[in-house]
């Protein structure tokens, strides 16, 4: 046979030049990031191509790029500085390590003349490439002209493949403003899904067929087999649990999904019962899992792409490693339907989970039940970690696409507005709610600043409590004292006004929805405080799933 013919070099003028091609090549049209003199080529070349958001802080342009991608379903890029840049993105790439989702990170670097010197170069940093390894999932520095394509796409590729995650590229500047010369790799082969043997797909079909009381998982591996999913609960009638990963993989309004709610008395009851659980995708993180209190059944089938996460935290006698849409798809002709007793059950705790929590949260309902009514079926709604967001925002509100669901799985504080962001320039077409917290916005208050340049569809909705509300109803319930969880806020209507906001505030039950409504149907950006001192207390103030030793 002839040899398949190469594809010819393309010459840049500039590495920025390089980059815009690739991410073309993606189809990432918005890059978020802060400029220095250590990216400048790169931010110069995407702000005059593509769209470029000038954030207020590197964590925030991953953040913001890695909401980009999850609301699009795909991959989102950022661009920091070296250094302390570099170093300010790290909290966000552990949240897009922790939630396997596609960042692009593109960092400068010093000169290469002056790479490892340790002479203290500006922005220089000690072995910023290890720092990088630690918390992205793929990671590389560009070395010469010629090498910058593949990186990129080698990265774009680490990224994108399951289990997700961010991939790091740091390029020193010198290369940046350098001629490139870029042959993509179009030989580079896909890669192969692990399969599970045909005998253990066997003994999983058989326990399957044979179920008559079963329960379905689904956690943040089900996103991707979201049809398969669908036909493999009408086939069996089996009750679906989610993580917060997993939300949406079935439209919550689905009679069969229970949804995020595995440590409540009903779930419980129906895990103590169920014959058989099949999970998708999922971590058992802790927060999930009562501590890994919370008790499984013994029959047992765990689909993970991540081999090591198979038995990791509960027992898998049936672990099938494998992509989820192939595993589902062959377990498929095994399904056999349930009781219709059981599915009957499912669809009563599925109610009075979803009753007793809307009756917990006391006035809080009225602004649940007001986003919802405002939103369309398919809009984001981006969740920084506070009260409202973990008791009800991650549970009640509900989700019908995964792409829909934006928050933080790692747990950190502060990161919901600039996620908000990113997924509102993600999908301009429809509406943005962010869900956010007095103290978890005042991480990133700078990010206000960001949101007023920008102009996007987002309804900002912050609680304030005057603090730090989780941990202070920790401390209330646990200690004689509070330290460090009362804090001085804004006058937000003041604030709305210096950055060129829209306000409006919620301060009554009755107040809820003709403001959300307002706030959801306008073209642009709206800050709607929640005094939660005026609109008045949950029936059971929220505490944590986390354990105190000794108490």
């Amino acid at each position: 046979m002839p040899p398949t013919p190469s594809t010819p070099p393309t010459r840049y003028a500039t590495g920025g030049d390089l980059l815009v091609a690739v991410l073309r090549e993606l189809g990432i049209d918005t890059v978020f990031g802060i400029v220095s003199v250590h990216n400048l080529p790169l931010v110069e070349a995407v702000d005059r191509e593509l769209r470029f958001v000038p954030v207020r802080h590197e964590a925030t342009a991953v953040n913001a790029a890695d909401a980009y991608g999850r609301a699009r379903g795909s991959l989102g890029c950022a661009l920091t500085s070296t250094g302390t840049g570099a170093g300010n993105a790290a909290g966000s790439l552990i949240e897009a390590l922790s939630a396997g989702t596609s960042v692009l990170h593109v960092t400068g670097q010093v000169e290469t003349e002056f790479l490892g010197s340790g002479r203290g170069f500006i922005h220089e940093t000690k072995d910023q490439l290890g720092m990088l390894g630690a918390v992205s999932k793929y990671a590389a520095t560009v070395h010469s002209t010629d090498m910058a394509g593949r990186i990129l796409r080698e990265a774009a590729r680490a990224a994108l493949s399951d289990p997700g995650g961010p991939a790091s590229v740091e390029w020193p500047v010198d290369l940046q403003y350098a001629a490139q010369t870029d042959t993509p790799d179009t030989a580079a082969p896909a890669p192969v899904p692990p399969q599970p043997a045909r005998s253990e797909l066997a003994a999983a079909g058989a326990l399957l067929a044979a179920a008559r009381r079963p329960l379905i998982w689904a956690g943040g591996g089900a996103t991707r087999a979201r049809a398969e999913l669908a036909e493999l609960l009408h086939a069996t009638g089996a009750g679906l649990l989610t993580s917060n990963s997993g939300r949406g993989s079935v439209p919550e309004d689905h009679p069969q999904v229970v949804g995020n709610f595995a440590t409540t008395p009903g779930a419980r009851a129906l895990l103590a019962h169920a014959d058989l659980l099949l999970t998708i995708g999922t971590h058992f993180r802790s927060n999930e899992t009562a501590d890994y209190g919370l008790a499984l059944p013994g029959a047992h089938i765990q689909v993970d792409i991540d081999a090591d996460a198979l038995g990791r935290v509960y027992p898998a006698p049936h672990a099938l490693h494998g992509h989820a849409p192939d595993v589902l798809a062959a377990l498929l002709p095994h399904a056999r339907r349930a009781d219709e007793s059981w599915t009957r059950r499912v669809a009563d705790v599925r109610d009075d989970v979803r009753a007793t929590l809307h009756d917990n949260i006391g006035p809080q309902a009225a602004i649940c039940d007001a986003i919802r009514a405002a939103l369309p079926r398919e809009a984001v709604v981006a969740r920084d970690v506070t009260i409202p967001s973990s008791s009800w925002g991650n549970r009640l509100l509900d989700m019908y696409d995964p792409r829909d669901n934006v928050f933080p799985r790692g747990g950190g504080i502060g990161q919901g507005l600039g996620m908000g962001i990113g997924a509102a320039l993600a999908r301009p077409d429809a509406p943005t709610v962010v869900l956010a917290g007095d103290g978890g916005l005042a991480v990133h208050l700078g990010e206000l600043l960001t949101l007023a340049q920008e102009r996007p569809r987002l309804t900002l909705i912050v609680f304030n409590d005057g603090g730090y509300g989780v941990l202070r109803n920790m401390q209330d319930r646990h200690s004689e004292r509070r330290s460090g969880v009362d804090l001085t806020t804004p006058d937000f209507e003041l604030l709305a006004q210096a950055c060129g906001l829209p306000y409006a505030r919620i301060a009554a039950e009755e107040d809820a929805r003709p403001v959300i409504s307002h706030a959801v149907a306008s073209d642009g950006p709206t800050l709607v405080e929640v005094d939660l001192a005026r609109l008045g207390p949950m029936k059971n103030p929220f505490t944590p799933p986390v354990k105190i030793p000794g108490q």
